[in-house]
């Protein structure tokens, strides 16, 4: 009544304050489960333990993550995706050198008959590069063909000499090539074919093993043994990044989800460096290189020598990409991330809403308040296991929690740069512009694809 005595005050909670936490019920066996069930709740009024005898976990359920299966989309193999890579580079590596070397051969005055200043190119710079770029499919063919044989046949011993042929081939070559660059250029320029070796322990530091990585599975590719053949009867061996797709593990355990989430972060970087030092390295050859080894009598059209450079670094990059992140690798990626969910920190305004004690063996809600370190962070996933002030378990869940958004991101990298081409197409009417822009176009008509 108006003007009346007010009865005792008791704490006011929100209309729409979520229910409290469950725990992992593995976890809530023993002493730890006790101290987890009488978590304290924070209002305005002060720190109150739960009064009730019902177990925390019988006060809440969980709405589980229901993962859609998503259709078995076809992949290359890595020797066809090798092959087309290598096609694309050196279609790219001729167009530059076109560019480079043109000439005005339909003019009366003109001093070369050709379209090309052929004598100007440095053939030896051709054969490095080209064994640089072809470095891959080398590689892929040496460790994947006959890589299941379970007999010694005619064909099996001239397929491994083909492949030691092949590697003595491209190890004379190198070194046959590096060579005459040495004889005939400066030491400068020579310096320009080592930075992608240096971008390399940029990105991976010391952690190549001669002994273990190139030396042995050359080895064991040309000459296996027969317990290993009789092992990889049981025991399939995992040769390619690609091939190694780790399968999602559905649990509601905190700690396996951060586990899980942990292995996942660590394996989507080392994808994506080699995503990134592979299309660097791509470019660099292809497009920078070249111009390093320009005399210093010719003309060079700088622009558009950078614009191929450009052309080369995206496509690769979204030609890795595709091939490294494969679309059942990022399902992968975003199952785990529902499990991991999100926190964001709030400074104030929820006086009023009950606030638990983070605990990591507890799955929270969508909408709980929790203290952890002195802060209070609010969770925003439909199941919230990750550290509140993890940073990566927070991109991981921004970049993942959408299942089509990197290939989304690479979709429209591919589509930018056709767009891009096909308005220079139109816009210009030189024919070594005209050439370029239609064999790179036919390129990345295929890499959309």
């Amino acid at each position: 009544m108006p003007g009346g005595r007010r009865g005792p005050g008791r704490p006011q909670l929100s209309r729409s304050a979520p229910p409290p936490p469950i725990h992992a019920t593995n976890v809530m066996t023993g002493a730890g489960g006790s101290a987890m069930q009488s978590a304290s709740i924070r209002n305005r009024n002060g720190p109150t333990a739960v009064s009730s005898g019902v177990p925390v976990t019988t006060l809440i359920t969980i709405t589980p993550v229901q993962h859609p299966e998503i259709p078995l989309l076809p992949i290359d193999g890595n020797l066809a995706f090798e092959a087309s890579v290598v096609f694309y580079l050196i279609t790219a590596l001729f167009l530059q050198y076109v560019n480079i070397y043109k000439t005005v051969w339909w003019l009366p005055l003109s001093p070369s008959n050709t379209a090309m200043n052929f004598y100007l190119i440095d053939p030896y710079l051709v054969v490095f590069i080209t064994l640089v770029l072809t470095r891959r499919l080398v590689w892929s063919f040496v460790k994947e063909v006959y890589r299941d044989a379970t007999s010694v046949t005619v064909i099996y011993c001239l397929i491994q000499l083909f492949k030691f042929a092949l590697i003595v081939m491209v190890i004379v070559l190198s070194v046959w090539s590096i060579w005459m660059l040495f004889q005939h250029n400066s030491p400068l320029n020579l310096l320009f074919l080592t930075y992608p070796a240096v971008s390399y322990f940029l990105l991976y530091g010391l952690t190549i093993d001669l002994n273990n990585t190139v030396i042995t599975t050359i080895t064991n590719t040309l000459w296996p043994k027969e317990e290993i053949l009789a092992n990889e009867k049981l025991t399939p061996k995992i040769t390619t990044d690609v091939q190694r797709i780790t399968r999602h593990k559905c649990t509601h355990i905190p700690h396996e989800v951060r586990c899980e989430a942990d292995v996942l972060k660590y394996d989507f970087n080392s994808r994506m460096k080699n995503v990134l030092f592979n299309s660097m390295v791509c470019a660099y050859y292809v497009g920078f290189v070249p111009i390093c080894f320009l005399h210093s009598s010719m003309y060079l059209d700088l622009w558009w020598a950078c614009l191929m450079i450009g052309f080369v670094w995206i496509s690769s990059f979204v030609m890795f990409g595709s091939h490294f992140l494969p679309p059942r690798y990022c399902d992968t990626l975003h199952r785990c991330s529902l499990h991991l969910g999100r926190w964001q920190k709030v400074e104030h305004g929820y006086s009023n809403t009950p606030q638990h004690v983070w605990s990591e063996s507890t799955v929270w809600p969508q909408g709980v308040l929790v203290r952890y370190q002195k802060g209070l962070y609010k969770a925003m996933g439909q199941q919230n296991v990750a550290l509140p002030s993890d940073g990566s378990y927070a991109r991981f869940h921004f970049v993942f929690h959408q299942p089509m958004r990197v290939l989304n991101l690479l979709v429209g990298l591919e589509i930018s740069v056709i767009v891009v081409q096909l308005y220079l197409l139109i816009a210009h009417s030189q024919w070594n512009y005209v050439i370029s822009l239609s064999l790179l176009l036919f390129c990345n008509y295929y890499a959309f694809i």
